[in-house]
């Protein structure tokens, strides 16, 4: 990727910004989940795809360290415990919360598969509240980018906000067919 590390930066940064105000719509469907259970779903693939560069442009910038490439290695590695506790359990939690999501929209199950996705939102939750307090002071600095490939940047930024689209809207048949027996739980849907 051009603009090295300090272009690395700015593509996770992008990304981040990007990632708060989607996880917010998501969250913000917590709040009647029964109800808002198309949109959740919609959101929830949407995410896919940005998640997916982030955790990306992370593996790079972590991959580049410990290869020893000069300008990861002179920016030295994230604080310890984010390195070794924090990290480690956002990136696993993250796993678990979108492929327990996406097993629970495409299988049409939910019991232990709901309970699964309902732990690890919890962990992820924690971790990624962590995650962000300790780098959200940093984000919209990062979203000034004079630097060489910023283009690319941009291009990856918007082909995956595309591909969540496109996914998302893929999902639709699914994701109703689950809101109309979750409002139909509820007596919403009943003639």
């Amino acid at each position: 990727m051009t603009g090295g590390s300090d272009g690395n930066e700015r593509l996770t940064g992008r990304v981040a910004a990007i990632l708060l105000v989607l996880l917010a719509a998501e969250g913000a469907t917590l709040i009647a989940i029964r109800q808002l259970l198309l949109p959740h779903v919609f959101l929830g693939f949407l995410l896919i795809p940005p998640v997916a560069l982030k955790l990306a442009s992370v593996a790079w910038r972590m991959t580049s360290y410990y290869r020893q490439r000069p300008d990861y290695a002179r920016r030295g590695p994230p604080a310890w415990p984010l390195r070794y506790v924090v990290g480690p359990v956002a990136v696993l939690s993250t796993f678990s919360l979108f492929a327990t999501g996406v097993a629970i929209v495409l299988s049409g199950r939910r019991g232990m598969l709901v309970g699964l996705h309902k732990a690890s939102f919890i962990v992820w939750f924690g971790a990624m509240s962590i995650h962000v307090l300790a780098h959200i002071a940093k984000v919209p600095g990062l979203l000034r980018d004079r630097l060489p490939g910023r283009g690319l940047r941009l291009a990856l930024v918007a082909g995956v906000l595309v591909a969540g689209i496109v996914l998302a809207v893929a999902t639709i048949p699914v994701a109703d067919h689950w809101q109309d027996r979750a409002t139909a739980f509820v007596g919403v849907d009943r003639s």
